[in-house]
């Protein structure tokens, strides 16, 4: 039950936040919003406020944002296709704009309870490339590859772009300044390259938030990184996860606690803004292409093209979810 529960309550916060990007960025661009709709499917209740109408539906697995003239043409002044292209465009991008927000506060919030890795180690494990480079208790680790190091993150973000390389560590001991030699070793229990230590822990609100923002930026570049060895053929689509798969990994999370419902939270709404960004027509990346190309010839893209295109893109999607779900997650329930 507590999977269901939370991979609904996840996936209502993410969708719920991004449209209501839309909203807010539509109401203050002044085009007419017909409907918000938190939920899908038939209305349970529903309130006109002015010219919008505010409505809750049955099924819980996200909610829209209808605008006047967003899906067919409008002869109202105020519609989405009339306004100026600058506000077309910020109310486009700002459904992303919404869930990068989302994940950098559940992940500042995440790091307010359970403190940070500072730069400072704590122990070495046995037998690791720490251990056997002579990190000690007490280090202060001031730079990797030259890299200034504020925190645990800083020193991880080095050694996952050098997880197979020798990696210079600067190290203050005692006030004295030290260099070491350290290449990560791969860890068949974690599924990576780590160095093999622990970092001291703190606690600070303000660096939380700076963590929770550095958080964010090293997740969506690594959903970046991922989408690129997509393309180029070096990340196979069995390591994909679909609805289903997804549906599981927030039920798993999410039963450990409030820490890791948080970071489940994060990384779900940081893999929605970036994908939405993505420049494939039917999703907002695609919109916004759309609108560039308009604002570079002073005339919108034919409306029946436009529409093919979205179709494409659409039946391009679902084939994939629809792949990604009997192959991979349908198929891991039966190994």
């Amino acid at each position: 039950m507590i999977t269901l529960i939370s991979s609904i309550l996840v996936f209502l916060l993410v969708v719920v936040i991004h449209e209501f990007g839309h909203f807010i960025v539509a109401k203050i661009s002044n085009i007419k919003v017909n409907e918000f709709s938190v939920g899908m499917g038939p209305k349970i209740v529903q309130k006109q406020k002015g010219e919008t109408i505010y409505s809750l539906r049955a099924l819980p697995i996200g909610g829209y944002v209808a605008m006047e003239g967003e899906e067919e043409g409008s002869v109202d002044p105020r519609s989405f296709n009339n306004v100026n292209i600058s506000k077309r465009m910020a109310t486009v991008l700002a459904g992303a704009f919404m869930n990068f927000i989302l994940a950098f506060v559940a992940f500042s919030l995440m790091t307010m309870l359970t403190g940070y890795g500072s730069n400072v180690v704590d122990y070495t494990s046995e037998n690791s490339p720490a251990q056997t480079a002579g990190l000690k208790s007490g280090d202060i680790i001031i730079s990797v590859n030259n890299n200034p190091t504020r925190n645990l993150l800083d020193i991880n973000k080095v050694v996952e772009s050098n997880k197979k390389d020798d990696i210079k560590f600067e190290i203050n001991r005692n006030g004295k300044i030290i260099e070491k030699t350290i290449k990560p070793k791969y860890y068949e229990e974690y599924g990576t390259y780590l160095v093999g230590f622990t970092a001291k822990v703190k606690y600070s609100f303000f660096k939380s938030i700076e963590i929770g923002f550095d958080r964010m930026m090293f997740t969506s570049k690594a959903i970046l990184s991922t989408l690129k060895m997509m393309v180029t053929g070096q990340f196979k689509m069995e390591y994909l996860s679909g609805p289903v798969g997804v549906v599981q990994i927030i039920g798993s999370e999410s039963s450990k606690g409030l820490v890791y419902f948080l970071q489940i939270l994060g990384l779900i709404s940081v893999n929605l803004g970036v994908f939405n960004l993505l420049p494939i027509p039917a999703l907002d990346g695609g919109k916004f292409l759309f609108l560039l190309i308009e604002a570079i010839r002073g005339n919108p893209i034919d409306e029946k093209i436009e529409q093919k295109l979205t179709l494409i893109g659409i039946s391009l999607l679902f084939s994939i979810m629809i792949y990604v779900t009997i192959f991979n997650d349908i198929g891991r329930l039966f190994k």
